[in-house]
């Protein structure tokens, strides 16, 4: 075997130490020692017990308002990894609490922080649970405790919905890795207007399944709001932040998620007795007005007796102006007539008179100025006309 190069061997270390889950995923208790901060806000110290001292390192971007004092007990979580500059063996932490808040408040708490940091508990992606859903799915164990409250709540307020099991187990050290899966399975469903996560009480070992990651991060992908009722009141799981909404029992999750159909009936019958009180009291005032009209009515119509004599009266009246206008326009036109009748040239010719025209021109003669000798006019009487010559 050729010999190797420092970054060679160097490299294989760290290759071998991140292919090591437990390396890669590491918790470590120690007492802070040589603990100093860099310009850049990088923190170094070192991590001891009775024998040995890990030298460890937290950048800034990791808990940055977090500062270590020398001599404190804590628990922290990192990885391993190998400074190669230097060839030093070094623990990248990302987490530390006092030691004496327990492994697996710890363990809770690095989670929460991060999962936070990543956006899952954030308000403004919280959604709103549907006022009248139709389909709700339920991921819970079939045979606990928690799905026959739901059943029952579901059943007396709002009936009309159709519920959609995901079984799993709730609890054991399975319990995250099935509850992922039921989660991620819930999700293909079609036309689900929401989604409860619910098991009874227990204990903080009871309710592990519900602190995984991997539920976490499935609840924040479910494609419809999900509601929590995880049966505790006291501490929220991992789980109760990342949900749309949380409730503190499966009784509690299943009245968020439905409404109070007997209280809406109530109230439908309510408003339904309102408008119908209204409507009659709208129909009585205006019956009572139209029979007002009436009456106003009938009591200015006149008599029909009284009405026919005033109709014949005022038809006599307008007969009689009728043939008085009538006469008088007789008698105007006959008038004009005998004036139209005096003036008529015909009636003049009749009496003897004639009418001298020029024969070319045909202009009336009305002097001897206007004719000579040999000159030829046309002449008209009552019964016709004849030419003649002017000697």
């Amino acid at each position: 075997m050729e010999p190797l190069e420092p970054t060679d061997v160097l490299s294989y270390i760290n290759e071998r130490i991140e292919l090591d889950e437990r390396l890669s995923d590491l918790w470590v208790v120690g007492e802070v020692s040589d603990y100093t901060r860099s310009q850049q806000g990088h923190r170094y110290f070192s991590l001891k017990d009775g024998y040995s001292s890990l030298r460890s390192v937290m950048f800034r971007t990791e808990m940055p308002g977090v500062d270590l004092e020398p001599g404190d007990s804590v628990i922290a979580h990192g990885r391993m990894a190998v400074y190669r500059q230097r060839g030093d063996l070094q623990f990248i932490c990302d987490f530390a609490r006092s030691a004496g808040m327990g492994l697996a408040a710890a363990k809770f708490e690095e989670l929460r922080e991060r999962l936070e940091k990543d956006g899952l508990f954030d308000p403004a992606r919280k959604r709103r649970v549907p006022a009248f859903a139709r389909r709700i799915g339920v991921v819970t164990s079939p045979t606990g405790a928690a799905i026959q409250d739901i059943r029952q709540v579901v059943g007396r307020r709002w009936p009309l919905a159709e519920l959609v099991l995901a079984p799993t187990m709730v609890q054991g050290e399975a319990a995250g890795v099935r509850i992922a899966a039921a989660i991620e399975e819930l999700a293909t469903e079609k036309g689900l207007d929401v989604a409860i996560l619910a098991r009874g009480g227990g204990g903080a070992e009871d309710l592990a399944g519900f602190n995984d990651e991997r539920v976490a991060r499935a609840i924040f992908r479910f494609p419809v709001p999900m509601v929590t009722g995880i049966g505790h009141e006291t501490d929220r799981t991992i789980a109760d932040y990342v949900a749309d909404v949380y409730a503190p029992t499966p009784s509690a999750a299943a009245e968020a998620c439905t409404p109070d159909g007997p209280a809406l009936a109530h109230q439908l019958r309510t408003w339904n007795a309102r408008a119908a009180s209204r409507l009659r009291e709208r129909l009585a005032d205006r019956a009572t007005y139209v029979l007002q009209a009436s009456r106003h009515l009938n009591r200015q119509a006149p008599e029909p007796g009284v009405l026919a004599e005033d109709v014949r009266r005022i038809a006599a009246s307008m007969s009689q102006a009728m043939n008085v206008r009538a006469s008088s326009r007789q008698a105007a036109v006959e008038a004009t007539a005998l004036r139209f009748a005096v003036l008529d040239p015909m009636a003049t010719l009749a009496r003897g008179f004639a009418i001298v025209e020029d024969a070319g021109s045909r202009k009336v003669v009305n002097s001897t100025k206007q004719v000579k000798p040999g000159k030829r006019i046309a002449v008209s009487i009552s019964d016709g006309s004849f030419w003649a010559e002017v000697s």
